[in-house]
Protein backbone atom coordinates (compact mmCIF):
# COMPACT_ATOMS: atom_id res chain seq x y z
CA UNK A 1 0.00 0.00 0.00
CA UNK A 2 3.06 2.50 0.57
CA UNK A 3 4.33 1.99 -3.32
CA UNK A 4 1.24 2.10 -6.28
CA UNK A 5 0.73 2.30 -9.69
CA UNK A 6 -1.12 5.46 -10.91
CA UNK A 7 -1.17 7.35 -13.90
CA UNK A 8 0.84 10.88 -13.61
CA UNK A 9 0.99 13.34 -16.22
CA UNK A 10 3.59 16.00 -16.03
CA UNK A 11 4.84 19.12 -17.72
CA UNK A 12 8.21 20.85 -17.70
CA UNK A 13 9.26 24.15 -19.50
CA UNK A 14 10.74 21.31 -22.32
CA UNK A 15 8.50 17.84 -22.32
CA UNK A 16 5.09 16.51 -21.35
CA UNK A 17 4.70 13.06 -20.30
CA UNK A 18 1.83 10.45 -19.88
CA UNK A 19 2.89 7.61 -18.50
CA UNK A 20 2.07 4.70 -15.66
CA UNK A 21 4.59 5.39 -12.54
CA UNK A 22 4.84 3.97 -9.31
CA UNK A 23 3.78 6.58 -6.63
CA UNK A 24 4.01 6.54 -2.46
CA UNK A 25 0.29 7.81 0.07
CA UNK A 26 3.18 10.60 0.95
CA UNK A 27 2.71 11.63 -3.05
CA UNK A 28 -1.23 12.29 -2.48
CA UNK A 29 -2.78 15.05 -1.59
CA UNK A 30 -4.93 15.90 1.89
CA UNK A 31 -8.35 14.14 2.43
CA UNK A 32 -10.53 12.32 5.11
CA UNK A 33 -10.85 9.24 3.67
CA UNK A 34 -8.14 6.92 1.52
CA UNK A 35 -9.86 4.55 -1.37
CA UNK A 36 -8.60 1.51 -2.51
CA UNK A 37 -9.74 2.19 -5.86
CA UNK A 38 -11.60 -0.70 -7.90
CA UNK A 39 -12.38 0.84 -10.86
CA UNK A 40 -12.74 4.71 -12.94
CA UNK A 41 -13.26 5.79 -16.19
CA UNK A 42 -12.67 7.66 -19.18
CA UNK A 43 -14.24 11.39 -19.54
CA UNK A 44 -13.61 13.86 -22.28
CA UNK A 45 -11.96 16.38 -19.58
CA UNK A 46 -9.90 13.51 -18.84
CA UNK A 47 -8.77 13.15 -22.01
CA UNK A 48 -8.38 17.28 -21.97
CA UNK A 49 -6.36 16.75 -18.27
CA UNK A 50 -3.94 14.35 -20.92
CA UNK A 51 -2.71 16.85 -23.25
CA UNK A 52 -0.52 20.08 -23.18
CA UNK A 53 -2.97 22.51 -23.49
CA UNK A 54 -6.13 20.79 -22.30
CA UNK A 55 -6.67 23.37 -19.79
CA UNK A 56 -7.53 21.28 -17.19
CA UNK A 57 -4.56 20.41 -14.73
CA UNK A 58 -3.32 23.55 -12.85
CA UNK A 59 -0.65 21.91 -11.88
CA UNK A 60 2.03 19.32 -12.13
CA UNK A 61 2.85 16.49 -11.65
CA UNK A 62 -0.58 15.23 -11.69
CA UNK A 63 -2.57 12.33 -11.63
CA UNK A 64 -6.26 12.98 -13.31
CA UNK A 65 -9.45 10.68 -13.30
CA UNK A 66 -12.51 12.65 -12.56
CA UNK A 67 -14.17 9.93 -11.23
CA UNK A 68 -13.68 6.55 -9.42
CA UNK A 69 -14.97 3.73 -7.08
CA UNK A 70 -13.58 1.45 -4.66
CA UNK A 71 -13.35 0.44 -0.95
CA UNK A 72 -12.39 2.68 2.09
CA UNK A 73 -9.33 1.73 3.63
CA UNK A 74 -9.03 4.33 6.47
CA UNK A 75 -11.40 7.26 7.54
CA UNK A 76 -10.92 10.23 9.63
CA UNK A 77 -14.82 11.14 8.55
CA UNK A 78 -17.60 9.15 10.88
CA UNK A 79 -19.59 8.88 8.05
CA UNK A 80 -17.28 6.22 6.47
CA UNK A 81 -15.89 3.45 7.96
CA UNK A 82 -13.11 0.74 6.58
CA UNK A 83 -14.87 -1.55 4.14
CA UNK A 84 -17.57 0.73 2.91
CA UNK A 85 -17.97 0.91 -1.37
CA UNK A 86 -18.11 4.34 -2.37
CA UNK A 87 -18.37 6.39 -5.32
CA UNK A 88 -16.14 9.76 -5.55
CA UNK A 89 -16.84 12.09 -9.03
CA UNK A 90 -16.67 15.71 -9.69
CA UNK A 91 -16.04 18.31 -7.39
CA UNK A 92 -12.55 19.30 -7.84
CA UNK A 93 -11.29 15.04 -8.55
CA UNK A 94 -9.05 14.88 -11.72
CA UNK A 95 -8.59 18.90 -11.83
CA UNK A 96 -7.32 20.08 -8.56
CA UNK A 97 -7.50 17.02 -6.47
CA UNK A 98 -5.24 13.71 -7.87
CA UNK A 99 -8.16 11.83 -9.60
CA UNK A 100 -9.20 8.19 -10.12
CA UNK A 101 -6.34 7.27 -12.40
CA UNK A 102 -4.69 5.42 -9.10
CA UNK A 103 -4.63 2.24 -7.71
CA UNK A 104 -5.14 4.29 -4.22
CA UNK A 105 -6.83 7.66 -3.80
CA UNK A 106 -7.46 10.31 -0.62
CA UNK A 107 -10.55 11.96 -0.91
CA UNK A 108 -12.12 14.94 1.58
CA UNK A 109 -15.27 12.95 2.50
CA UNK A 110 -18.23 15.75 1.72
CA UNK A 111 -17.15 14.35 -1.94
CA UNK A 112 -18.23 10.70 -1.25
CA UNK A 113 -21.30 9.30 -1.81
CA UNK A 114 -21.74 5.57 -0.59
CA UNK A 115 -22.62 3.22 -2.96
CA UNK A 116 -26.10 2.70 -3.70
CA UNK A 117 -27.86 -0.84 -3.51
CA UNK A 118 -28.37 -2.19 -6.92
CA UNK A 119 -25.09 -0.98 -8.19
CA UNK A 120 -22.06 -2.65 -8.51
CA UNK A 121 -18.66 -0.83 -7.90
CA UNK A 122 -18.15 -1.62 -11.85
CA UNK A 123 -21.68 -0.30 -12.33
CA UNK A 124 -21.23 2.91 -10.76
CA UNK A 125 -17.80 3.55 -13.26
CA UNK A 126 -19.59 2.24 -16.69
CA UNK A 127 -21.97 5.32 -15.36
CA UNK A 128 -19.58 7.74 -13.86
CA UNK A 129 -20.01 11.60 -14.66
CA UNK A 130 -21.43 10.53 -17.71
CA UNK A 131 -24.13 8.78 -16.47
CA UNK A 132 -24.57 11.47 -13.87
CA UNK A 133 -25.02 14.20 -16.17
CA UNK A 134 -27.72 11.98 -18.07
CA UNK A 135 -29.44 11.03 -15.62
CA UNK A 136 -29.52 14.93 -13.45
CA UNK A 137 -30.84 15.65 -17.25
CA UNK A 138 -33.66 13.53 -17.64
CA UNK A 139 -34.52 14.20 -13.76
CA UNK A 140 -34.56 17.64 -14.76
CA UNK A 141 -36.75 17.25 -17.74
CA UNK A 142 -39.03 15.63 -15.79
CA UNK A 143 -39.41 18.16 -13.15
CA UNK A 144 -40.24 20.58 -15.72
CA UNK A 145 -42.86 18.61 -16.73
CA UNK A 146 -41.61 15.90 -19.32
CA UNK A 147 -43.62 12.91 -19.58
CA UNK A 148 -43.37 9.78 -22.34
CA UNK A 149 -47.28 11.43 -23.74
CA UNK A 150 -45.87 14.77 -24.49
CA UNK A 151 -44.03 13.40 -27.73
CA UNK A 152 -40.44 12.40 -28.72
CA UNK A 153 -37.13 13.38 -27.09
CA UNK A 154 -34.09 14.20 -29.04
CA UNK A 155 -30.99 13.26 -27.93
CA UNK A 156 -27.97 14.74 -29.35
CA UNK A 157 -23.85 13.05 -29.20
CA UNK A 158 -25.94 10.25 -28.75
CA UNK A 159 -23.00 7.85 -29.18
CA UNK A 160 -20.93 9.34 -26.84
CA UNK A 161 -21.30 8.42 -22.93
CA UNK A 162 -23.66 11.09 -21.76
CA UNK A 163 -25.90 10.40 -25.25
CA UNK A 164 -25.69 6.68 -25.43
CA UNK A 165 -26.73 6.58 -22.11
CA UNK A 166 -29.47 9.14 -22.21
CA UNK A 167 -30.88 7.10 -24.65
CA UNK A 168 -30.88 3.89 -22.50
CA UNK A 169 -32.33 5.69 -19.33
CA UNK A 170 -35.24 7.28 -21.44
CA UNK A 171 -35.82 3.98 -23.40
CA UNK A 172 -36.21 2.54 -20.15
CA UNK A 173 -38.56 5.47 -18.70
CA UNK A 174 -41.02 4.54 -21.97
CA UNK A 175 -39.60 7.60 -24.06
CA UNK A 176 -39.84 7.58 -28.02
CA UNK A 177 -36.25 8.44 -28.33
CA UNK A 178 -35.00 10.04 -31.52
CA UNK A 179 -30.76 10.07 -31.49
CA UNK A 180 -28.65 12.11 -33.32
CA UNK A 181 -25.01 11.04 -34.35
CA UNK A 182 -22.58 12.29 -37.41
CA UNK A 183 -21.24 8.42 -37.29
CA UNK A 184 -23.26 5.90 -39.74
CA UNK A 185 -22.08 3.34 -38.83
CA UNK A 186 -23.51 2.91 -35.59
CA UNK A 187 -26.79 3.41 -36.22
CA UNK A 188 -26.99 -0.47 -35.20
CA UNK A 189 -25.68 0.50 -31.45
CA UNK A 190 -28.37 3.03 -30.72
CA UNK A 191 -31.23 1.06 -32.05
CA UNK A 192 -29.74 -1.72 -29.03
CA UNK A 193 -30.04 0.85 -26.65
CA UNK A 194 -33.59 1.86 -27.97
CA UNK A 195 -33.43 4.72 -30.25
CA UNK A 196 -36.73 4.80 -32.24
CA UNK A 197 -35.54 7.23 -34.69
CA UNK A 198 -31.82 8.07 -35.83
CA UNK A 199 -30.96 11.56 -37.37
CA UNK A 200 -27.77 12.65 -39.02
CA UNK A 201 -26.11 15.29 -37.33
CA UNK A 202 -26.93 17.91 -40.68
CA UNK A 203 -30.63 16.74 -39.99
CA UNK A 204 -30.69 17.84 -36.68
CA UNK A 205 -28.44 21.47 -37.23
CA UNK A 206 -28.95 22.84 -40.99
CA UNK A 207 -26.83 25.64 -42.71
CA UNK A 208 -29.37 27.98 -42.37
CA UNK A 209 -31.23 28.52 -38.62
CA UNK A 210 -34.28 30.11 -38.47
CA UNK A 211 -35.39 31.80 -34.69
CA UNK A 212 -38.20 29.41 -35.01
CA UNK A 213 -38.66 26.64 -36.68
CA UNK A 214 -41.60 23.32 -36.73
CA UNK A 215 -41.89 22.03 -33.83
CA UNK A 216 -40.71 18.16 -33.72
CA UNK A 217 -39.41 17.64 -30.23
CA UNK A 218 -40.97 17.76 -26.64
CA UNK A 219 -37.41 17.66 -25.04
CA UNK A 220 -34.02 17.34 -25.30
CA UNK A 221 -31.17 16.52 -23.48
CA UNK A 222 -27.55 17.97 -25.47
CA UNK A 223 -24.34 17.43 -24.62
CA UNK A 224 -23.04 19.00 -27.81
CA UNK A 225 -23.85 22.88 -27.28
CA UNK A 226 -23.04 25.50 -29.90
CA UNK A 227 -24.92 25.99 -32.97
CA UNK A 228 -26.88 22.40 -32.78
CA UNK A 229 -28.59 23.82 -29.29
CA UNK A 230 -29.68 26.74 -31.30
CA UNK A 231 -31.19 25.08 -33.90
CA UNK A 232 -32.82 22.25 -31.35
CA UNK A 233 -34.15 25.70 -29.66
CA UNK A 234 -36.05 26.54 -32.76
CA UNK A 235 -37.49 22.93 -33.14
CA UNK A 236 -38.75 22.14 -29.26
CA UNK A 237 -42.45 22.29 -28.86
CA UNK A 238 -44.81 24.32 -27.06
CA UNK A 239 -43.76 24.62 -23.10
CA UNK A 240 -40.64 21.74 -24.27
CA UNK A 241 -37.53 22.13 -22.52
CA UNK A 242 -34.21 20.96 -23.29
CA UNK A 243 -31.18 20.06 -20.74
CA UNK A 244 -27.86 20.90 -22.12
CA UNK A 245 -24.78 19.83 -20.32
CA UNK A 246 -21.95 19.86 -22.70
CA UNK A 247 -19.70 22.21 -25.57
CA UNK A 248 -17.80 19.90 -27.41
CA UNK A 249 -19.95 21.83 -30.77
CA UNK A 250 -18.64 25.45 -28.72
CA UNK A 251 -19.61 27.59 -26.39
CA UNK A 252 -21.41 30.20 -28.49
CA UNK A 253 -24.96 29.57 -29.47
CA UNK A 254 -26.15 31.62 -32.22
CA UNK A 255 -30.12 31.80 -30.76
CA UNK A 256 -32.81 34.35 -30.41
CA UNK A 257 -35.29 35.26 -27.64
CA UNK A 258 -38.06 33.36 -30.21
CA UNK A 259 -38.48 30.14 -28.31
CA UNK A 260 -38.49 31.40 -24.96
CA UNK A 261 -40.89 34.28 -25.53
CA UNK A 262 -43.18 32.41 -28.08
CA UNK A 263 -43.08 29.03 -27.14
CA UNK A 264 -41.99 29.20 -23.62
CA UNK A 265 -38.93 26.93 -24.16
CA UNK A 266 -37.14 25.94 -21.09
CA UNK A 267 -33.15 26.10 -21.48
CA UNK A 268 -31.61 23.80 -18.12
CA UNK A 269 -28.38 23.66 -17.62
CA UNK A 270 -26.82 20.86 -16.27
CA UNK A 271 -24.06 20.98 -13.66
CA UNK A 272 -22.22 17.77 -12.69
CA UNK A 273 -19.56 19.34 -10.52
CA UNK A 274 -20.92 20.75 -7.92
CA UNK A 275 -24.70 19.71 -7.88
CA UNK A 276 -25.38 19.75 -3.98
CA UNK A 277 -25.10 17.20 -2.43
CA UNK A 278 -28.85 15.83 -1.50
CA UNK A 279 -29.58 15.96 -5.10
CA UNK A 280 -26.69 14.07 -6.06
CA UNK A 281 -28.00 10.84 -4.02
CA UNK A 282 -30.79 10.92 -5.23
CA UNK A 283 -29.69 11.02 -8.68
CA UNK A 284 -27.22 8.14 -7.50
CA UNK A 285 -30.15 6.14 -6.34
CA UNK A 286 -32.43 6.74 -9.27
CA UNK A 287 -29.34 5.32 -11.44
CA UNK A 288 -29.31 1.69 -9.11
CA UNK A 289 -33.37 1.89 -9.69
CA UNK A 290 -35.49 3.20 -12.50
CA UNK A 291 -32.91 5.00 -14.45
CA UNK A 292 -29.99 2.12 -14.40
CA UNK A 293 -29.54 1.14 -18.49
CA UNK A 294 -30.71 -2.26 -19.07
CA UNK A 295 -27.71 -3.28 -20.77
CA UNK A 296 -25.17 -1.01 -19.01
CA UNK A 297 -22.50 -3.51 -19.25
CA UNK A 298 -23.38 -5.43 -22.08
CA UNK A 299 -23.60 -2.71 -24.67
CA UNK A 300 -22.78 0.86 -23.56
CA UNK A 301 -19.64 -0.13 -21.08
CA UNK A 302 -16.11 -2.04 -22.34
CA UNK A 303 -12.97 -1.96 -19.87
CA UNK A 304 -9.36 -1.16 -19.88
CA UNK A 305 -6.33 -1.19 -17.90
CA UNK A 306 -4.64 1.23 -16.46
CA UNK A 307 -1.80 0.37 -19.27
CA UNK A 308 -4.08 0.76 -21.81
CA UNK A 309 -5.47 3.94 -20.81
CA UNK A 310 -3.04 6.33 -22.80
CA UNK A 311 -4.73 5.02 -26.02
CA UNK A 312 -8.12 5.71 -24.55
CA UNK A 313 -7.80 9.35 -23.66
CA UNK A 314 -6.10 9.89 -27.21
CA UNK A 315 -8.84 8.36 -28.51
CA UNK A 316 -12.17 10.27 -26.80
CA UNK A 317 -10.66 13.50 -27.78
CA UNK A 318 -10.78 11.77 -31.56
CA UNK A 319 -13.93 10.81 -31.05
CA UNK A 320 -13.33 7.32 -31.47
CA UNK A 321 -15.06 5.79 -28.14
CA UNK A 322 -18.28 4.79 -28.15
CA UNK A 323 -20.33 4.47 -25.12
CA UNK A 324 -18.58 4.53 -21.68
CA UNK A 325 -15.07 3.09 -21.36
CA UNK A 326 -14.16 1.80 -17.82
CA UNK A 327 -10.43 1.41 -16.60
CA UNK A 328 -10.22 -1.32 -13.71
CA UNK A 329 -7.51 -1.80 -11.43
CA UNK A 330 -6.89 -4.92 -9.06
Amino acid sequence: MDHFKALVVNKTETDFSVKVQTISMNDLPEGDVVIKVAYSSVNYKDGLASIPNGKIVKSYPFVPGIDLAGTVVSSKDPRFKEGDEVIATSYEIGVTHYGGYSEYARIPADWIVPLPKGLTLKDAMALGTAGFTAALSVHRLEENGLTPDKGKVLVTGATGGVGSIAVSMLTKRNYHVVASTGKETEHEYLRELGAKEILSREEVCPEQIRPLDKQYWAAAVDPVGGKTLAAILSRIQYNGSVAVSGLTGGSDVPTTVFPFILRGVNLLGIDSVYCQMELRKQIWERMAADLKPDKLLESIAQEITLDQLPDALSNILKGKLRGRTVVKFS
